[in-house]
């Protein structure tokens, strides 16, 4: 598939079926995360993927909402969940090369953990498109952290940024709704090209 069209084509895909993914696919799916880039090659991330049905079971109460909203999410055989991994930034600027000697992180101007984690995520939702599937990231909230972290062992050090179903879409796939296209802000609005807002 051309990239423009993986592009064009990604949505967020809340209904699946339950036909199962090659295990060739979990990996090209997986490995395309760790492509992503990273500041100071750091790689501060890690990936719980889960594809047996039992672990899945045990990871959908920690997203209650999801689960009452979108049930049917349920039925993707492919769930990652994406962790970022700040200590790792924060040791590798410390090395010579990049001299900040005192691992402060009022350093960094933004929190390239998440940001490089973000970015991760996406190309697997990129891939799962080219790979002819639906995919969504959704938050899993704070109040529900702790015991996801303790059922999966999950290091205190690091951070979940959500999850990701992958799976193939459900025959009966809603249409997205019109609701969608008319909150779709347009270049106009969001591209600010040589000055805010324009020169005048």
């Amino acid at each position: 598939m051309e990239f423009s069209e993986v592009v064009r084509r990604r949505r967020m895909v809340r209904h699946y079926s339950d036909k199962p993914l090659e295990p060739e696919v979990v990996e090209r799916v997986i490995a395309s995360a760790l492509r992503a880039p990273s500041a100071g090659f750091s790689q501060g991330w890690a990936f719980l993927v889960l594809t047996d049905p039992a672990d899945r079971a045990r990871f959908w109460p920690f997203v209650p909402t999801r689960v009452e909203n979108t049930p049917t999410m349920q039925d993707a055989p492919l769930v990652v969940v994406p962790l970022a991994h700040k200590a790792a930034y924060l040791a590798r600027y410390a090395e010579p090369d990049k001299g900040w000697e005192d691992r402060a992180e009022s350093r960094w101007p933004a929190p390239y953990w998440y940001i490089d984690t973000g970015m991760a995520a996406l190309l697997m939702l990129l891939t799962a498109v080219d790979e002819g599937l639906g995919a969504c990231f959704f938050g899993i909230m704070p109040e529900h952290l702790g015991p996801f972290r303790a059922e999966f062992g999950i290091p205190d050090e690091y951070d979940p940024i959500g999850g990701i179903t992958v799976g193939y879409r459900a025959d009966d796939l809603p249409p997205q709704g019109a609701h969608v296209a008319e909150r779709r802000r347009g270049a106009e609005e969001v591209v600010h090209r040589g000055h805010w807002g324009g020169r005048g």
